[in-house]
This record gives structure tokens, sequence and C-alpha cells, in this order.
């Protein structure tokens, strides 16, 4: 590919997502957070950045003493090394985080105070510290409120005004926030059905003539986006997946 052809860039995060390579581009775009989850887009030159490329791509000093992670789709987080390269063709890491070493975080587990040196902690750490049993799973103690319960791949602020709490309860049934026909409505599993959804956007009996046409996006599955006839199905995500369904009346 000759310069003319070049993109002008790729995200990384839209290749992770469509589950392709990087294509040749002059930047690549990539999340960057300073301390919080404030995740903001950045871009660099090079698919194999040196850890301080990716600092400086943020207008950050690397002799700030700066230390940078990059969070994996796991919720793992991996150090990245200033001077050394990180191939972001390979990583399957989209965002990254920085912070200033010179600073501890509490948040207690099941009343056990724990100190953690990041701004951030991922549902996956939480659950590797916690170890729940069988049923169980970590939740954020919400003061006069409902305690909510975390996901491995999520991420938790712990820059916030005090201090996290959390605990280990068993797991409430799973819930999929989707949207039907410009409304949202609430599914108990990550995978629905044609017929699912247009009970949900026409309840009730239908007669013969009435044919139903349906598209979707957002979706978890592959393709993320297309149409779905009866008797198909499509896996959804935790939030957001959406459904148009029309009616028609055949003569």
């Amino acid at each position: 590919m000759n310069t003319e052809e070049l993109l002008d860039y790729d995200d990384v995060g839209d290749a992770l997502r469509e589950g392709r390579s990087l294509r040749p581009a002059r930047g690549y775009r990539f999340l960057l957070a300073q301390g919080d989850l404030n995740f903001l887009s950045r871009q660099v030159s090079d698919p194999v950045p040196l850890g301080r490329q990716l600092l400086e791509a943020g207008a950050l000093d690397p002799q700030d003493g700066y230390s940078l992670f990059a969070i994996l789709p796991s919720g793992d987080f991996e150090d990245v090394r200033l001077n050394e390269p990180f191939d972001l063709r390979e990583h399957g890491a989209e965002r990254f985080v920085a912070f200033l070493t010179d600073r501890e975080f509490k948040l207690t587990l099941n009343d056990d105070e724990l100190r953690w040196g990041k701004p951030v902690i991922s549902g996956a750490v939480l659950y590797g510290l916690a170890k729940p049993g069988e049923g169980e799973g970590v939740f954020l103690e919400v003061p006069g409120g409902e305690d909510r319960q975390i996901e491995h791949g999520e991420l938790i602020d712990l820059a916030e005004p005090g201090i996290e709490r959390f605990i280990t309860a068993p797991k409430r049934p799973p819930t999929f926030e989707i949207i039907v026909n410009s409304r949202p409505r609430t599914v108990n599993d990550d995978t629905v059905t044609f017929e699912q959804i247009v009970q949900l956007a026409f309840p009730g009996q239908h007669e013969p003539n009435v044919v139903f046409s349906m598209t979707y996006r957002h979706a978890a599955s592959t393709p993320h986006a297309g149409e779905l006839g009866a008797g198909g199905s499509v896996d959804v995500k935790k939030k957001g997946t959406v459904f148009n369904v029309t009616r028609t009346v055949q003569s």
C-alpha cells in the first residue's frame, strides 16, 4: 500500500470489536485516562510505540514519574514499560491508564482493609481477591441504596471521595437492557430470539397474514448489526442492543 492509500487513522477499539488486525494508517487511536476513568481518545503514528510515546500522546511528561498500565479485555492490568515497545496489534488492549506512583488507594473487601496502588481496580481483580463461593458475586456497597453487583470486566474508580466497600453475596439473576422500537426493555438471557423480540414489540396473538421484519445493531454477537428472521437469535450486550420491528399486514 503506497502513502496515498494509507488511512488517516485506524482505531484500536474498532479493530478489537470487529475481530480484525489493525490496518496500515498514518495514525492509531487508543484510549488514555490519567488517574481516573475519564478515557480520552489519543493517537500515535506507530502501531508499536514505546510506552513513553503513549504518555506523550496524552500530553503527559514521562519524567514526571508516571506509571502506565494497559487494561486487557479480561480486566487485568498489564504493566507498560516506558522505554520498551508495546505492540498495539497483538496485546488486545484499547484502554490505558496513567497515574503518579506516589499515592495509594484504600478499599475494604468483606471488612478487610486493602491498599491498592492504582486509581482504578477491575472486577476481575476484585473477584480474584475475594474468591467468592459458588453462586456468589462481588458487590459495591451503596449507602442508602441497593448494592451494585460488579462484573468481571468492569472498572471501578477508587479516586472518588471516601473508601469503596466491597462484599461478597449471592448473585442476582442477570438482566440485559435492550431497546425495542425506541423503548427500553429488560430480558434475563444474553441470547434473544426473533419471536421473543416480536412479542416485546407487538404483544399478543397475531393473525396469519401479519408479517414481521426486524433489524438490530450493537449486538454482542457477530455480525454486530443486520437483519433477523423468524427462528433466528442474536446475542445481546449487557446494555444497549437495539431492535427495530416492523409489522406488515398482507392482503
